[in-house]
């Protein structure tokens, strides 16, 4: 009988879905692309459900694969913030892709919206994603309702 090999796929394409299919991990990188950088309590509260601990080990493990940047101003109190880095931004025209077929199997036809809380709670910010089957291209739209 042959034995299997312990050591991890050196495949690129498992080394990314590994990545990625962690708990939390593409709904941080989905808001993230939404909101732009965020603070940590900032992006807990958009993130229902999410505990500190699952938050925190997602963006570290985000921040050690150069996905994320973790920005820290010596302040009182500190502010660290996290944002998308350049590499990340390749995830995000995936993540657009992944918004439609969400859309065409559990929601609308044509478009999405995603109300994510922005940083002052009295403030909604809406984000929009139409997908024009003619060009085959998504279009997006951002509106701050107070």
């Amino acid at each position: 009988m042959a034995q299997r090999s312990r050591e991890p796929n050196p495949c690129p394409v498992s080394i990314l879905t590994n990545l990625l299919s962690g708990p939390w991990t593409l709904y941080i990188l989905w808001v993230l692309s939404n909101l732009g950088p965020q603070r940590f309590g900032a992006l807990k509260r958009q993130i229902d459900g999410i505990s500190t601990k699952m938050l925190t080990e997602r963006l570290r493990m985000l921040e050690q694969e150069e996905i994320l940047y973790r920005h820290y101003e010596p302040t009182v109190p500190p502010q660290v913030t996290y944002g998308l880095t350049e590499k990340a931004k390749e995830l995000v025209v995936i993540l657009d892709q992944l918004n439609g077929l969400a859309q065409r199997w559990y929601g609308q036809e044509k478009s999405t919206t995603c109300y994510p809380q922005a940083q002052n709670s009295s403030v909604t910010q809406q984000f929009s994603i139409v997908k024009n089957q003619d060009r085959n291209e998504l279009t997006a739209d951002w509106t701050l309702h107070s």
